[in-house]
């Protein structure tokens, strides 16, 4: 299955769409993606791949994981997120533990955001979290994201106590993407509870980074907003 799968990917490479993508998520020199190759296959292929290949083995999708192509360990991804979902206790476990364990693969923004809160935070739903503070302590930005993007899935149950601790851990991050994922599960907290989220900013929004900041308030009323922005509150 698995050179089959390889095989699919190669066919739909496009050359044209592979530059485009190596601006998109900053694969320059010096950028946080640095060297990352790209086959130049849009998302809604890659969805529908998972359609044809829902059934590939575990073995074979970390396999597909560790390649050097975005687009493919994209696919792995978008493949343990279909196999999470579908599958029973025992094989949900299975596939928690072995995102866990390669992390160094799914290194950058898209493939952290297209799957951590719908395999990591749904398996810790009603279960110890404390795998998340270690993410958050990471060296690996990659990992920190993880941590502070599985948090979506506790948010739609009106669960805001890990979102705002791991938020208060990695305000002091210095990469702008840790800014924009804490800003942006500050935003999603809020739109689903607006009083827990200005109680966390009255508290904490002097020491946000701006970024931070404009994406949290991002949904709050505009004369609150300007508040915020202009250090009134």
């Amino acid at each position: 299955m698995l050179q089959t799968i390889l095989s699919r990917l190669n066919a739909l490479a496009n050359p044209a769409d592979a530059k485009k993508a190596l601006r998109y998520v900053k694969s320059g020199p010096g950028e946080y993606s640095e060297g990352d190759l790209f086959l130049g296959i849009r998302n809604p292929v890659l969805h529908q791949l998972v359609k044809e290949y829902k059934h590939t083995d575990l073995e074979d999708v970390l396999t597909l994981l560790s390649n050097d192509y975005h687009e493919a360990r994209h696919l792995a991804l978008l493949l343990l997120v279909y196999q999470f979902q579908k599958g029973n206790a025992a094989s949900q476990q299975c596939i928690f533990e072995a995102y866990l364990a390669n992390t160094r693969y799914i290194n950058n923004w898209d493939l952290v955001d297209c799957s951590c809160y719908k395999i990591v935070g749904p398996f810790l739903l009603n279960k110890d979290r404390s795998v998340l503070y270690q993410l958050a302590k990471s060296e690996s930005l990659w990992e920190r994201r993880i941590a502070m993007v599985s948090t979506l899935h506790f948010i739609r149950f009106s669960q805001f106590e890990d979102v705002f601790k791991l938020a208060s851990i990695l305000l002091t991050d210095k990469q702008d993407l840790m800014h924009k994922a804490v800003g942006w599960m500050l935003k999603e907290a809020g739109k689903r509870d607006n009083q827990v989220l200005i109680s966390y900013l009255n508290q904490n929004y002097r020491a946000m980074p701006r970024t931070t900041l404009r994406y949290a308030i991002e949904k709050l009323p505009e004369p609150l907003r300007q508040d915020y922005l202009k250090g009134k509150i």
